[in-house]
Order: C-alpha cells, then structure tokens, then sequence
C-alpha cells in the first residue's frame, strides 16, 4: 500500500484542533485558581498551536512550482519545518519541564486546587485521545501491513512522523501528570509531583530525538521507501521493453520523487524505436507511480 493514501492535513488539524481546546481550559483553570504552573501550561499548549501553523506552512510551502533556481521544487521545505517543530516542540518542552521538576524538588510548593487541576487533566486525556486516534487513523493508512515501529524508520511523510511523536508524547504526558499529582493528593508526599515533571520532560526528549533522527535523514536525502522501492524495480524489470536494469536512483521530494533510472534496453531497429520505447516505459511508470514526478532515464549496455 503507498504512503500516498494518508492525510497529513487532517492528522495536523486535529491536532491542531486538540491543543487549542486545552490551552482553553487551561487558561480558564489557570484563571480560577492563579496558579503560575497551569498559566505556564497553558502558555505551552499555545505554543503548540503555533507548531501545528508551522507544518500546515511548510505542506504550502512544499507545493510552491519549480523553477530554474529550485529546479526539483520546494517538497523537501516540508523536511525543514518539521525537524524546526521537533526542536522546538519537544527539545525546549522537554529542557523546560525538567527544570520545573528539578525547582519544585529544591522549592516545594502544596497544590493549590488538585481536583480541579486533575479535571483539566483529565479532559486533556480525553481531548489528546481523540487526536491520537484520527493521527492512528492517518499513519494505519500509510503502513499498511508494515509494523509501527517500521513504519516510524522507514516513512517519509515527515510532518505524520512530527505528529504522531508529539500526540504520542502529550497523552503520555499526561497520563504520567495524572500519576504524579494522584499520588502527591494521597500521599502528601510532593516529590511526586516534581518527580512527574521531571519524567515527562525525558518523555518529550526521548521523542524528540527519535523524531529528529528520522527528519534529519530526510533532509540530508533519502530515497524511496524501501518496500515502494522494491515494487518500482520489480514494474521495470518486468517491462517486455526493458531487458535489464542496471541502476536506479530515487530521491524523496516531500511528497514527490525524483527517479533516475540506468537501463539495458530490449533491441531495437533505431534510434526513434528507442526513444519511443523509453518514453513508454516512463509514461507507464508514472501512471502506476503517481508520486514520481521527475524522471531520467539512460539506455546503456552496463553500469
């Protein structure tokens, strides 16, 4: 199944749509109780609604037309954007969240208003979970039968990856600040909270290098995913005009490709028969593979 199927946008809206509803509830909360912590809180979600403008800018950017001065378009601006989400998103939340924790050790404060912070929380949960389903839904139509840690290395849909990280992260977050703030109520015992704040800012590290690893790759410039690799060389070498390939060569545009293909060509009367039979391999190749969007073809004897 191609990777072409999945939604990006729509994984990127809900998301979008998610950190919006609990930067509300946040504010209002933070509002009732003055509490600093949850107007920080708040703060971030916010934060994360601009991450979200961010990849929705770079899936624009990447459909801007070639020209002579970026004659491969702008696809790979979509690389650019999302490794800047993943640093920022999770790096500088994560950095944060461990000092918070680490002050709350050294300044131990008393909750103010837990009930209504775990609330919060807990609708936090709820709303993270619809986000995480519809991004599911999104990164199930691009695997495939591939498992999902396979489908974390080997995809090229970097802004799906940005996603399905930072949801993956916030309702683990949040599960892990559900933990921590239940145990300081029954306990009393306010390490746990500080504890918890230092947990989920190694969470968001952890992902964020993970995400970051597999964005970086991308923009240094991969090919194909290898499984859609596989299936374009086995199109060409059953082609009855192609008698062997010799080399090929793609390279992941954003949600293009770019093919380079070195062949030994089935024997023909002359130069026109050749290029004809090229050209229909090519055409045939694109119609089977829509994603392909450039595409270099040499006739040879050897590589």
């Amino acid at each position: 199944m191609s990777g072409h199927a999945a939604n990006p946008i729509k994984a990127i809206l809900l998301a979008l749509g998610a950190n919006f509803a609990i930067f509300l509830a946040k504010l209002v909360a933070a509002s009732i109780t003055g509490s600093g912590a949850m107007m920080a809180e708040a703060v971030h979600s916010l934060a994360d609604c601009g991450n979200q403008g961010l990849l929705l800018l770079g899936i624009r950017q990447a459909k801007r037309p070639p020209s002579d001065e970026f004659p491969l378009g702008w696809g790979r601006a979509l690389y650019f954007w999302s490794f800047l989400v993943a640093i920022l998103l999770f790096s500088v939340g994560g950095m944060f969240s461990i000092y918070e924790g680490v002050h709350k050790l050294d300044h131990p404060e008393p909750l103010k208003w837990p009930w209504l912070a775990l609330g919060v929380l807990v609708f936090g949960i709820v709303v993270e979970g619809i986000s995480m389903h519809g991004c599911l839904q999104e990164v199930n139509k691009a695997r495939g039968d591939q498992g999902l840690w396979t489908w974390f290395r080997e995809t090229r849909s970097s802004e799906l990856l940005v996603i399905f990280g930072e949801d993956l992260a916030a309702l683990v977050g949040l599960c892990l600040a559900v933990l921590a703030i239940g145990a300081t109520m029954l306990t009393g015992n306010l390490t746990f909270d500080a504890a918890g704040t230092i947990a989920i800012g190694v969470l968001l590290i952890v992902v964020a290098v993970l995400v970051a690893i597999e964005v970086k790759d991308l923009l240094i410039g991969q090919g194909m995913e290898p499984r859609r690799r596989a299936e374009l060389l086995a199109f060409l070498t059953g082609r009855s005009e192609v008698a062997e390939v010799l080399n090929l060569i793609t390279l992941q545009m954003g949600t293009d490709v770019m093919v380079a293909v070195k062949a030994r060509m089935q024997p023909t009367t002359g130069d026109l028969q050749l290029i004809a039979a090229i050209n229909i391999v090519e055409a045939a190749m694109k119609a089977e593979f829509d994603e392909v969007r450039w595409s270099f073809f040499e006739p040879d004897l050897a590589d």
